[in-house]
Parts: C-alpha cells; sequence; structure tokens
C-alpha cells in the first residue's frame, strides 16, 4: 500500500483497496481472516503485482538483462551458466530483502532455454521451437472430453456451441504453437480424444432406439445394408463410433456443417499473427 500511494493520492480509494485486501476469502462456506496477499484470481491481484513488481523491472533494465515477465511469473535471460547463476542469486537478495516477497524455489531454477516453460508454452532446441507444453495439452483434452460427456442431457446445437468457444479461445491463446500436426492430431481420428469421435458418441446416445438410429443414417445418405449392422449392435456408443456405416454419415464435413469446430482450419487462418509473433 506504501507503493501504491507513491501515484495514487486519493484516500477514499486507498481506503478501498486496503478493505478489499483485508476483506478475507470464503473456504468451504466458512470465511476466514486475510492477513497477507491477495486473493488468486481476483481482479486487484495482478494490478498489484505490476505495480509493487514496476521496481524490479527497472532494476533489470539499469542492469542491461534481458528478461520478460507477466505478473509474478518471469524468465531473465544471459548467455552463460557461471552468470545465471550470479543473477539469479542477486535478484533473490532483491525479491526477499528489498520487496519482502516469497522466492519458489520448486519453480525457480537455472536451465538453458530448450524446455523452458512459461505462461503455458514449451521452447524446444536451439532454433527457439514453440509449442504447447504437454501440462497445457493435458488440461485442453480433459476439458473437451468434459464438454463433450454424453450423459449431459444438453441439446447438440449449445454443446457445439460450448466446445467452438473453447476451441477457439484455447487456440487463439496458443497461436504461436508452429506445429500443425498437432492440431490435425487433436482434430482427426483415430487419436482417443479427437472431438469428431466424441460428437458421433453424442449423437449416437441421443438416437437411443435402434429403429431411430437406422431411420437417421439413411436420412445422411447411408444405405441400408450399411446402416442395419451398426444401428442394431449391443456395443457400446463409443465403439460404434468408428465403425464405417456411422463414420460416413456422421462424416467430418456434416460435423462441420452442423457447427463443429475445426482447431487445423483456425490455426491456418491465425497464421499472419504467428509471422509477425515471431519475427
Amino acid at each position: 500500500m506504501a507503493r501504491v500511494s507513491r501515484k495514487v493520492h486519493d484516500r477514499v480509494l486507498l481506503k478501498l483497496i486496503g478493505r478489499y485486501l483485508r476483506a478475507g476469502v470464503m473456504v468451504d462456506g466458512i470465511l476466514q481472516p486475510s492477513t497477507e496477499g491477495t486473493m488468486q484470481g481476483g481482479p486487484l491481484s495482478p494490478l498489484l503485482a505490476n505495480i509493487l513488481l514496476d521496481d524490479f523491472d527497472k532494476v533489470l533494465e539499469r542492469r542491461g538483462l534481458r528478461f520478460v515477465r507477466y505478473a509474478d511469473d518471469f524468465l531473465i535471460f544471459v548467455k552463460s551458466e557461471c552468470s545465471a547463476r550470479r543473477v539469479f542469486r542477486s535478484v533473490e537478495r532483491y525479491l526477499t530483502g528489498t520487496l519482502k516477497l516469497v522466492v519458489n524455489h520448486d519453480k525457480s531454477r537455472v536451465c538453458r532455454t530448450a524446455g523452458v516453460e512459461f505462461l503455458g508454452y514449451q521452447f524446444h532446441g536451439f532454433g527457439g521451437q514453440i509449442r504447447v507444453r504437454p501440462k497445457s495439452l493435458k488440461k485442453f483434452k480433459q476439458r473437451a472430453k468434459a464438454i463433450l460427456t454424453r450423459n449431459r442431457g444438453i441439446s447438440m446445437r449449445r454443446r457445439f456451441r460450448e466446445l467452438r468457444l473453447y476451441l477457439r479461445g484455447w487456440i487463439d491463446y496458443f497461436v504461436l504453437e508452429q506445429r500443425k500436426s498437432l492440431t490435425l492430431t487433436l482434430d482427426k481420428c483415430p487419436n482417443p480424444t479427437h472431438s469428431g469421435r466424441r460428437v458421433r458418441a453424442c449423437y449416437w446416445s441421443n438416437w437411443r432406439l435402434p429403429r431411430t438410429r437406422l431411420k437417421k443414417l439413411q436420412a445422411l445418405g447411408g444405405s441400408y445394408d450399411e446402416a442395419y449392422p451398426p444401428a442394431h449392435s449391443g456395443k457400446g456408443p463409443w465403439r460404434l463410433s468408428t465403425t464405417s456405416g456411422v463414420h460416413r454419415a456422421l462424416s467430418n464435413a456434416w460435423l462441420q456443417s452442423q457447427g463443429l469446430f475445426t482447431l487445423e482450419e483456425r490455426w491456418s487462418a491465425l497464421a499472419p499473427k504467428r509471422r509477425t509473433a515471431l519475427c
């Protein structure tokens, strides 16, 4: 608050911020007091982080160090391991001694740029190739799978809308991903997390009765002989979603016409932004 008051002289605003910091947090429905820090995910947290770490940025600039920072997550680049260890010690002294902050040693280290993770990305090789880190990819698959869970009891239109909003937001954030093959893998079979396969399974679950399934498959262009076996099969929707009869009727082109979002198409459309950012 002392650092905020250097620039902000409105006592009412300073009092409001102070009350916000001391308002407490709800833990399992019980109000717990706030003794330090700000609520994670709160709108005030990134603002105060930038105010507090502004002096830190200026110190690094005066020393001529190359660095990048987003809120409290930052990387500092030097030429040698010896320099990196020296900078690491001096930065830790400044953060803990001057700014009175706690350094997370589990997430802080001296290393080469290859393999470094930052804001959901991971750097690979000496060429500086940027990829989505494995942890972010795992979260993506879990979220997409949750949206396409068959027993949610919602319409396919709403399901498509939720999936489109999530997939578009995800690929727009990870616009710097340089591998087109990744989007193709996530979009198409036989990947078990393939959104198209899960959508087919959702349709199959919604149709339920054999006569309904047979009628729908024939309406989508399937022949009687090709549609009858899967329509009257006792196997589950996930297994039947890969059969030739279902796959031909519920083709990728038809699913896209119904509103299925494809990562590969959006990734290609974002190519100009990717080239500009990597130049």
